[in-house]
């Protein structure tokens, strides 16, 4: 996938746990109101049955907004829900072995990146956009290798034509810095699930990409 059909520019990344006391789709429906334009829903403590409930509701209003969702790591809410596609990282199933999935080999598929060595896999190959994660460390996702930062994202830009989309520890402050350097697309958690006015947060994130 270029980066040409791979318009979006603020990524929500979401989970229930993220939002705290606040609806995790009161949440989401703010964020699109402020210009999000893609969304993934990451439940990764979640049974299956929960995950998926939360998928069905969530896809209703992403499908109201014509916004595309994205499953992180499961293939069978990604598929149940007919989500717009799924984001795996190093450890989970394989771009590859999605790509031989009927139902979700046309699907997006998100890879994340952690050594840049994955740039040369097969894995990055057949994904359609690449996850750099993270960018800055973030108590969100404790579970990463590299902290990428500003010249890494520079360095990833130099070795690969796919779209970037940067996650970790970006907020307004740090937004236009990390489209300078390379990023594509900038994906949040924090920055919109923690804030007091998520469409506000939203917007005002929007407004540094576009700037």
């Amino acid at each position: 996938m270029s980066v040409a059909s791979f318009p979006y520019q603020l990524y929500l990344v979401i989970s229930q746990s993220d939002c705290k006391e606040n609806n995790f789709l009161n949440v989401a429906e703010q964020a699109i109101l402020g210009g999000v334009d893609i969304i993934q829903l990451r439940e990764k403590n979640d049974s299956t049955d929960l995950f998926l409930k939360k998928a069905q509701q969530l896809i209703e209003i992403t499908q109201k907004y014509n916004i595309p969702l994205i499953i992180n790591d499961h293939i069978e809410v990604t598929e149940k829900v007919n989500a717009a596609g799924i984001h795996v990282g190093n450890s989970d199933t394989p771009p590859t072995r999605l790509r031989e999935r009927f139902p979700i080999k046309n699907k997006i598929i998100g890879y994340s990146i952690e050594y840049l060595d994955q740039l040369e896999n097969k894995q990055t190959a057949v994904s359609d956009y690449l996850g750099i994660s993270p960018v800055f460390r973030t108590k969100t996702k404790t579970d990463t290798v590299t902290e990428w930062g500003l010249e890494g994202i520079s360095k990833i830009r130099q070795l690969t034509e796919k779209p970037l989309v940067a996650i970790g520890n970006i907020h307004l402050e740090n937004a236009k810095a990390v489209i300078n350097a390379g990023a594509d697309c900038l994906a949040v958690v924090s920055a919109i699930c923690s804030a007091s006015d998520p469409q506000k947060a939203a917007y005002e994130l929007k407004n540094e990409i576009l700037k």
